[in-house]
């Protein structure tokens, strides 16, 4: 019998026959579906976040072999990497600001923002065209302009520089335009280039699912982008005798990442769900809503409960996440644990305390042990 098995499973596990009864080969044939699945959901340029070559001495001017050896870059990406290699170190510090932002975010909900520990950095739930992948898709897209328009600004790149942002038209006339501002249009447009660049490649028959999700990808990836564009703001610096401000020189500045965050939270908490018209275009489901603008986050698929681990659509559940007892929010142990009770216990909490200020000028704080009850999902 074992010998008929082994013969069947001959053609796609080879190692099966004499040397493996039916069991080794159904093992093997696991195996390799499982390593199959994590190099698709390894398909994606938020690896450079995880990157351990991501430090400006990798990359060297001419080492095309560590673009194509990068993880997770669609075939056009790996030629902007050729291309622009010192840029790659600021888009895996861009994924990476996106990543901590999208946690920081979502710590009070059901689904945190978790990763995972492959490549493909969030999972399987990426694949789900949820209101949580448009904001991941944003906040990501918004980090890569973030960290090149700086990159600009502090000379780390040698294809652009400080800002050549137009004076602004309310800016008062004494007020000198200059300094050496973010390099906000260079990193939108890089972002667009870079981000962009694997939706971009491929081609889905038209009304197909496919091509609904190709579309709401690359609509979160500009409002992304414009969330970081609508939030840069004039900063200026006063110059005179002894402060008096007689004169100021001001520039383009981009805007605290973590606005950036609040603002797409929000787009988040409003986003449209959509659907393909007889053209293959996304319009809203409900045709009683306005359409969504460029500023806006779209979503296909309604959101999985989070509740409890799910392989199939990547959710970790709610298991054992602290909760807050007394809150009737989403942190709260009611919602979080999805209604399955959570655990007491008791934990030691350090933290500063006591602290005063010391002429000049310094801060001194002792440090305070307390006991606190904790609340766990079951």
């Amino acid at each position: 019998m074992n010998m008929r098995l082994g013969c069947v499973c001959r053609p796609v596990c080879w190692p099966c026959g004499s040397l493996l009864d039916s069991r080794h080969c159904v093992f093997a044939l696991t195996l390799l579906t499982l390593l199959m699945q994590v190099v698709v959901e390894a398909n994606s340029w938020w690896s450079l976040a995880m990157n351990p070559l991501l430090i400006p001495e990798a990359y060297i001017i001419g080492a095309q072999p560590l673009c194509s050896q990068l993880v997770g870059l669609s075939q056009g990406q790996k030629k902007l990497c050729q291309l622009y290699q010192d840029h790659m170190q600021f888009i895996g510090e861009g994924a990476k600001m996106g990543i901590r932002e999208c946690q920081y975010q979502f710590r009070h909900r059901r689904w945190n923002c978790s990763t995972v520990d492959n490549a493909s950095v969030f999972g399987r739930v990426m694949q789900i065209g949820s209101r949580e992948t448009a904001f991941t898709y944003a906040i990501s897209a918004a980090g890569v302009v973030n960290t090149v328009s700086r990159a600009c600004r502090e000379g780390e790149l040698n294809s652009c520089g400080c800002s050549r942002a137009a004076r602004p038209k309310d800016l008062q006339r004494d007020w000198l335009w200059g300094g050496c501002g973010d390099n906000l249009n260079y990193g939108y447009r890089f972002s667009r280039e870079f981000v962009d660049a694997r939706e971009r490649e491929k081609s889905y028959p038209k009304g197909s699912y496919d091509s609904a999700r190709l579309q709401m990808n690359l609509h979160n990836n500009e409002a992304g982008r414009r969330a970081v564009s609508n939030l840069a703001d004039v900063s200026c610096k006063c110059h005179g005798v002894s402060g008096s401000c007689s004169l100021k020189t001001c520039w383009l500045q981009l805007a605290d990442f973590r606005k950036v965050g609040d603002a797409l939270k929000e787009k988040y908490d409003s986003a449209a769900v959509m659907k393909l018209n007889s053209r293959g275009k996304l319009v809203p489901m409900h045709s009683n809503f306005n359409a969504p603008t460029s500023n806006d986050l779209v979503h296909i698929d309604q959101s999985p409960d989070y509740c409890l681990k799910n392989q199939s659509t990547g959710s970790i559940g709610t298991v054992g996440r602290l909760c807050n007892k007394t809150s009737e929010g989403m942190d709260g142990c009611e919602l979080m644990c999805c209604g399955r009770g959570y655990d007491q216990f008791k934990a030691t909490l350090v933290e500063r305390c006591n602290c005063k200020f010391h002429w000049c000028c310094y801060v001194k704080c002792k440090v305070c042990t307390k006991i606190v009850d904790q609340f766990v999902c079951k």
